[in-house]
């Protein structure tokens, strides 16, 4: 099955990844996306999609899919290094990955995350992602689905 980052949460504070499941009347019904446990983030919880989230190049920004497609082309089927690993070996990484990433704007604190939700997704999810147009016919589907209830 294929990994819809627009539905992949990070929280501010919280560790690891969350799958978004449904709006809840005082916040949003959330999974842990590495144990399966179900949650409710309220109102003030910081959240962020992870569909949202760019890095910075030299030319522009990358969106973060782009930037795990990149991952997984340097790594294969291989862990990527873990956020304990040095700022040296991490920076390495980036470059084969992404030559042009933006090392005044992007830090190896922003490194280290993009390698742990990395090794997240391709524990307990998929490193392959949904398209946009994947994305838009099941907004589609479950939009016609929803009209047949009615």
């Amino acid at each position: 099955m294929k990994t819809d980052l627009s539905r992949i949460l990070t929280v501010s504070g919280k560790h690891g990844l969350y799958l978004y499941i449904s709006q809840a009347r005082n916040g949003a019904i959330v999974e842990c996306i590495a144990d399966k446990k179900r949650t409710l983030f309220d109102l003030n919880s910081r959240i962020t999609s992870l569909g949202d989230i760019s890095i910075y190049t030299t030319e522009t920004e990358m969106k973060l899919q782009a930037v795990f497609e990149a991952l997984k082309a340097v790594l294969g089927d291989a862990e990527a290094p873990g956020k304990n690993s040095s700022p040296e070996e991490l920076k390495a990484l980036f470059l084969k990955a992404i030559p042009n990433y933006d090392a005044d704007r992007f830090y190896v604190s922003h490194m280290k995350k993009v390698v742990e939700w990395y090794n997240e997704l391709r524990q307990s999810a998929s490193l392959d992602f949904m398209t946009d147009e994947e994305r838009e016919a099941e907004y589609k589907k479950a939009q016609e689905e929803a009209n047949k209830a009615e």
